[in-house]
């Protein structure tokens, strides 16, 4: 089982803190070591060579028949057993060991009788200079550690707010806003003085994305709803000369043909009003269960209608029942009955019994005139359903049953 991390532990600027922290700690590890170890290997040597000096004094003197000055002596009883065994084995060598409970720098050699002639240089200041150094290298690596980590994090958290405020701006685009802008002020034009970054470079990208996307967009808006306004008025008159056409099955085709040609014209105008966000609310308290019922009555289809708990909502009932309806018709024209249209509470759910939506409908929500292997279409009633949902406030999500069989639910807000 991998362990949970906390939230912040796989942000930037915790990556960063711990790599600066890591590399400063190491840093200043090597260095302490570096400075501890020359520092160290001087003063013992200048103490070992202190000691040698007088080691070959006093073997000239005890040679000499003199007597030995204080610290120096054959085979005193507190020097080192290992450095003794080095003495009367006729070596000369020395050691730091305490001496009447004091570091002192023990240098020993052979004289006669196979016995050790030892000195004892006292080694108690040298050993309270390294003490020193070590503490010295101590709080000076904590004081610079401490020191990089805050100004590493005042960097690195100037870099994270900039890539935070990108990723917002990002996320509003996504969410429709195309006005959005990260507006960063190194996107400027490059110059010495001022050079663009990496995250000023991927904010002037993003930017230049959403003003490109914004003008698609809008010229896509545009033409729909010139297409749309161009195509009423011959329709309109397409639709007067139809009617004058004596009865007859030629008759009826041309009919209803035109009939859907002039929804379709319909629809697209209201899809060019959505796109552009001007539509206004007339809001109005409704009890949710009588109106889904007029919904379902006014598209003229057969559509059970099932009220577990019926609520009051505050909406435009003209636009609710165009997303009710949009729903009912778009389960009987690509789905199986029984269609069944349920209320419970501020919850309404359209279910048929056919094979289902289709998986890109589900992940990403319709798309116009989109259709799936020509089995089941959609064409714009589910998308005016989504976006006139979206006028009222209200979520419409789309799912299959693991039974089979499509599911819209529309999510409102209960009064």
């Amino acid at each position: 089982m991998r362990p949970v991390l906390p939230q912040w532990s796989g942000t930037l600027a915790a990556k960063a803190a711990a790599f600066i922290t890591v590399m400063c700690c190491a840093l200043a590890a090597l260095l302490g070591v570096l400075v501890h170890v020359q520092v160290t290997n001087q003063t013992v040597g200048q103490a070992r060579d202190q000691a040698l000096q007088r080691l070959a004094q006093a073997t000239r003197r005890y040679e000499a028949g003199d007597t030995l000055w204080r610290g120096a002596g054959v085979d005193p009883p507190e020097l080192p057993g290992q450095l003794r065994e080095l003495a009367v084995d006729g070596d000369r060598g020395t050691m730091v060991a305490d001496r009447q409970g004091r570091p002192a720098m023990w240098a020993a050699g052979p004289v006669d009788g196979g016995r050790a002639l030892a000195v004892a240089v006292d080694y108690s200041q040298q050993a309270r200079t390294i003490e020193g150094l070590d503490r010295a290298i101590v709080w000076s690596s904590g004081l610079a550690i401490g020191a990089t980590l805050l100004v590493g994090a005042f960097a690195v958290t100037r870099v994270t707010r900039r890539l935070h405020t990108t990723a917002r701006v990002a996320r509003r685009i996504s969410a429709g806003d195309l006005d959005a802008r990260v507006n960063d002020p190194r996107t400027g034009p490059r110059t010495k003085a001022s050079p663009q970054d990496e995250v000023a470079a991927v904010a002037a990208a993003l930017d230049s994305m959403a003003a490109s996307l914004q003008g698609k967009l809008l010229a896509e808006q545009r033409f729909t709803a010139d297409v749309a306004h161009e195509l009423r008025t011959p329709l309109t008159g397409l639709h007067a000369a139809a009617e004058l056409l004596p009865p007859g099955r030629p008759t009826e085709l041309v009919r209803d043909r035109v009939a859907a040609l002039r929804t379709l014209t319909e629809d697209l105008l209201e899809i060019s009003r959505l796109d552009t966000g001007r539509e206004r609310l007339e809001l109005d308290t409704e009890r949710l269960g009588p109106l889904a019922e007029r919904a379902v009555r006014a598209v003229g289809s057969g559509t059970e209608v099932r009220v577990v708990r019926d609520v009051s909502v505050e909406t435009d009932r003209r636009r609710l029942e165009r997303v009710l309806g949009n729903l009912v018709v778009n389960a009987h024209k690509h789905g199986r009955a029984p269609v069944v249209l349920t209320v419970d509470g501020p919850v309404v759910t359209v279910r048929d019994h056919g094979d289902g939506f289709p998986e890109y409908l589900v992940a990403h929500g319709p798309q116009r005139f989109r259709t799936e292997g020509g089995t089941r279409g959609h064409g714009l009633g589910l998308t005016i359903a989504r976006g006139q949902a979206e006028v009222l406030g209200a979520r419409l999500e789309f799912a299959n049953a693991p039974e089979g069989g499509a599911v819209a639910t529309l999510r409102l807000a209960a009064e």
